[in-house]
């Protein structure tokens, strides 16, 4: 359930040395569509550029178009390198630098194609019935590897054949004999997203993992970055699910298969838990990729391992740092870049090959540091930096510099118009007197006479947290709008501040958790003087609904609650969720063998002392919190005879990501807000 947070970030702030007058006014749903998002910055070969994404919304078709920019490591104006309308991104560089090749939707259907840096037109390499996705080329630049949805055992052309009869075909009738039957937000149709290599010259494609029947990259959030070219081009490491028990088993392995097809070999067989992002060290000689140790605990400690494919000896580089890293690019043939998750941040470090004792140098701290691309001989690298009050833009660090400097500022115009706070941290004594940390982030217009209403917000996960991000749904800024002070706790289960920390919120959902929440409130009502104690509402998504739930059956302390596809009912959660591991870890056991457990830990149990004004939203998309849950709340509430309102979108799963939806997601919030605290 963690991943309910996880996902879209936007872009980002001012160049380096901008002046710009003094913001002017609170932020607006409007301003948020607005906001241009920068993402995917990748170096040149020759280190002397960055090609990278930049996405703008369509007001009139609710669609999204995205096109490729180039900037100079250097500094300057970017300039723009594509104008077709629809989806262009994914750049990757060619070896030789002369091209970019990305996967672009011009010619109806998303395919790969590359575009001459120095001019001209760009070209269209595959041409398949099928959509394609998250090309990188060979080291030679001759062939480029993709992935694609196939039915297993069926050719691109065979595959688009037989959705066709079935588009065609008058019964709709689903037929399983295995789990599971959907994730996230989609029916499994039969489809698998397989491996292929294409020739740059012909576009002629293979299929790498024709009869594999599990996805690679894993679904749904799997990309290029679980599949990678050995450095003499002649094989290619990818990311498979298992082979079997899907649906209670988080093991993920990584998979050898030449790259002109064959026989494929498991890696990381012997590892029971999830492996992923593996990558080729520059000489060749060894494969680093991140993994777990855990089976069926999904927010195991993510450790960085580095394996020497001639002996097959594997050691650890990062498990003493206690934090989970996230992603990782090699510096040198003895030394990588890594972007952990520290404290609410997300920080770039460096680690030696073998690790070393002291503390890892930082080289991009403070928000949020990803999508690192390292240059030419590990002397630089580029990467995204987004905070609270600033959506991403590309950034550049480089040896020898005091610090990163900002490339690009896509939405420097409409941030100068917008008064947005940044996060403030506070620490204080939770559950056994241990250290939880929290955010604070004041109104706009802020004025420390005044009193303000607390929106207070509660994370999903469990195991995540509230960084300091700019997020593209549950946006700080736009809660903050209409006048509330947030407060955001990173209590027992947060990612971030050592494993055990997250670990003691298993089995365990409403116990140190809910008293680190509310002492952190307490901690900050009684610190800020500018809170209004009398005035406070609390709002989650995800396990954040789930203790949205909790919290209306045990305290009568907020005026009102958001819960968004929060969990009602452990027992019926668990008969209709697909991902089975999570309950299995979560709660010990399925039902049947921890029922007490369970009825204990259900919100449903404590519906007879619902008193909260309370706000449901869910959609019927989402399977991972199916909307049974939702309605299960709502006719509680209702049937208590406690004013509430049930928002439910039928075109939605755990997110609301559609423009019109969004809008009336920000509307429903604020209007119930205001209703209950101004």
């Amino acid at each position: 359930m963690k991943r309910w947070m996880t996902g879209a970030l936007l872009v980002v702030s001012m160049a380096a040395g901008a002046s710009l007058e003094a913001a002017e006014r609170p932020m607006t749903i409007d301003d948020l569509l607005a906001v241009k998002g920068v993402g995917e910055p990748q170096v040149s070969p020759d280190g002397r550029s960055i090609v990278y994404v930049v996405s703008e919304l369509d007001r009139e078709t609710d669609k999204t178009n995205s096109s490729l920019w180039l900037v100079s490591t250097d500094g300057g104006e970017p300039r723009r390198l594509t104008t077709a309308p629809g989806a262009n991104n994914h750049p990757r560089w060619s070896p030789d630098g002369k091209s970019v090749a990305f996967a672009s939707s011009r010619s109806g259907s998303t395919q790969v194609w590359i575009l001459p840096i120095d001019g001209g037109e760009a070209r269209q390499v595959t041409k398949l019935p099928i959509d394609v996705a998250g090309p990188i080329w060979s080291p030679r630049g001759d062939k480029i590897a993709f992935a694609a949805e196939v039915y297993p055992g069926k050719s691109p052309k065979a595959t688009a054949a037989r959705d066709k009869e079935k588009e065609a075909e008058k019964s709709k009738v689903r037929t399983y004999d295995h789990l599971m039957i959907r994730h996230w937000n989609a029916w499994n149709e039969g489809k698998k997203s397989h491996l292929f290599v294409a020739d740059v010259d012909t576009g002629e494609a293979v299929d790498l993992t024709p009869r594999l029947e599990v996805n690679t990259p894993p679904a749904p959030f799997g990309g290029s970055g679980d599949y990678a070219w050995s450095r003499d081009g002649a094989s290619l490491a990818f990311v498979a699910e298992p082979l079997k028990d899907h649906a209670w088993s988080t093991n993920t392995d990584i998979w050898l298969v030449p790259a002109a097809g064959g026989e494929a070999r498991n890696l990381t067989e012997s590892n029971p838990a999830a492996d992923g992002q593996p990558s080729f060290s520059p000489d060749g000689k060894r494969l680093a990729y991140l993994s777990q140790s855990r089976p069926g605990f999904e927010s195991d400690l993510w450790v960085l391992r580095v394996r020497d494919l001639a002996t097959g000896e594997t050691i650890d580089v990062s498990s003493h740092l206690d934090r989970p890293v996230h992603e990782f690019a090699w510096k040198t043939a003895d030394s990588l870049a890594a972007a952990i998750d520290d404290h609410g941040t997300l920080a770039i470090v460096a680690l030696p090959i073998p690790k070393k004792d002291e503390p890892p140098a930082r080289l991009a701290t403070g928000g949020v540091n990803s999508s690192i691309s390292m240059g030419p001989d590990g002397a630089s690298f580029a990467f995204l930096h987004h905070a609270a009050d600033h959506p991403a833009d590309v950034h550049y660090w480089k040896q020898g510099e005091a610090k990163p400097k900002a490339l690009t500022s896509h939405n420097a115009s409409l941030l100068h118009q917008l008064d947005l706070a940044p996060l403030e941290s506070f620490t204080f004594d939770g559950a056994d007197g241990d250290k939880v940390q929290g955010w604070l982030m004041k109104p706009p217009g802020f004025d420390p006479n005044k009193k303000y209403p607390v929106l207070f917000l509660i994370h999903g996960g469990p195991q995540g947290a509230w960084h300091d991000e700019w997020h593209g749904r549950w946006n700080y800024p736009l809660f903050a709008a209409p006048g509330y002070a947030l407060v955001a706790i990173n209590p027992r289960g947060s990612t971030g501040f050592g494993q055990k920390f997250t670990d003691q919120i298993s089995i365990d959902w409403t116990g140190k958790v809910y008293e680190d929440l509310m002492k952190g409130l307490d901690h900050a009502l009684a610190t800020y003087s500018y809170l209004d104690g009398e005035k406070v509402a609390a709002a989650g998504g995800s396990y954040g609904g789930f203790m949205v739930n909790w919290i209306c059956g045990h305290t009568d302390r907020f005026k009102a609650l958001v819960s968004h596809a929060g969990v009602f009912d452990l027992v019926s959660m668990y008969g209709t969720t697909e991902e089975l591991w999570f309950p299995d870890w979560e709660y010990g056991g399925p039902p049947w063998e921890k029922f007490e457990h369970y009825r204990e830990r259900s919100p449903s149990t404590y519906a007879g002392n619902f008193k909260t004004p309370t706000l449901v939203i869910h959609g019927a998309l989402d399977f991972r919190v199916p909307d049974a849950q939702g309605l299960g709340m709502f006719t509680s509430l209702q049937r208590r005879g406690v004013p509430s309102r049930y928002v439910f979108f039928p075109d939605e799963g755990h997110w609301v990501a559609k423009p019109a939806n969004r809008i009336v997601w920000w509307h429903e919030i604020h209007n119930w807000l205001a209703k209950h605290l101004k």
